[in-house]
């Protein structure tokens, strides 16, 4: 039997940090059709200094974050997760490879697009960047902010920014900020864009940039 979007937890993620300091906040929602089930976000601890351009994109300076644990502690957290639910993101392969690069496989989970089977990835991804440039999105329009702004929502997003984000975290480029934009885009875009109730595997499908990955997807074979 199928598996809509809307019956299985949906874990919306946002990461802030680079290649040099990693992974130095996270956030997740999750998304049970349109409704938010839970949050969690905190600052980590850096891998090296955190550069002064880094710094002035996301806000958290070395000093900050040096008291904090490493993300490496939310091993459990994450393999959690992904055993629960499908990952989502905006343009997700930034989130992918951050998230690799801490913990290059989660636990054996169900796919999610194949039923009965299990897999050691943390794909198949949900990804609101590539729904949105796939309804006709120009390129210079699908950052989180511009998005939010085209279809008015950023009143939502304050409301749901001041509901669940840490003081001083409720504005862009803080992860669960972003990640509360991106789920907001994801029920957005299920509501207002599909004609019909999706499948979990339609919307997995929809959310591979590549035609072939789409196919092999539809034909449950990616992953």
């Amino acid at each position: 039997m199928e598996l809509y979007w809307d019956e299985t937890p949906i874990h919306v993620i946002d990461f802030e940090g680079g290649p040099q300091c990693g992974i130095v906040e996270f956030g997740v929602v999750t998304l049970k059709g349109f409704s938010i089930e839970s949050v969690a976000t905190r600052i980590c601890r850096p891998k090296a200094a955190i550069s002064k351009r880094e710094q002035a994109v996301h806000g958290i300076g070395t000093l900050e974050a040096s008291s904090e644990r490493p993300f490496q502690d939310e091993w459990d957290r994450f393999a959690g997760l992904r055993e629960t639910g499908p990952l989502s993101a905006h343009f997700a392969s930034a989130e992918n490879s951050m998230l690799k690069s801490v913990f290059p496989y989660p636990r054996q989970s169900p796919s999610w697009v194949e039923e009965n089977r299990s897999v050691a990835n943390w794909g198949p991804w949900l990804d609101t960047g590539v729904l949105y440039r796939e309804i006709g999105g120009a390129r210079d329009s699908l950052n989180l902010k511009k998005l939010i702004n085209s279809h008015e929502l950023q009143d939502d997003l304050d409301a749901l920014g001041r509901a669940h984000c840490p003081d001083g975290r409720q504005k862009y480029h803080c992860a669960l900020f972003d990640a509360l934009a991106s789920a907001l885009l994801l029920s957005y875009y299920c509501r207002e864009f599909c004609d019909e109730r999706l499948t979990l595997l339609q919307l997995v499908a929809r959310s591979q940039g590549n035609l072939i990955k789409r196919q092999k997807v539809e034909q449950r074979e990616l992953f």
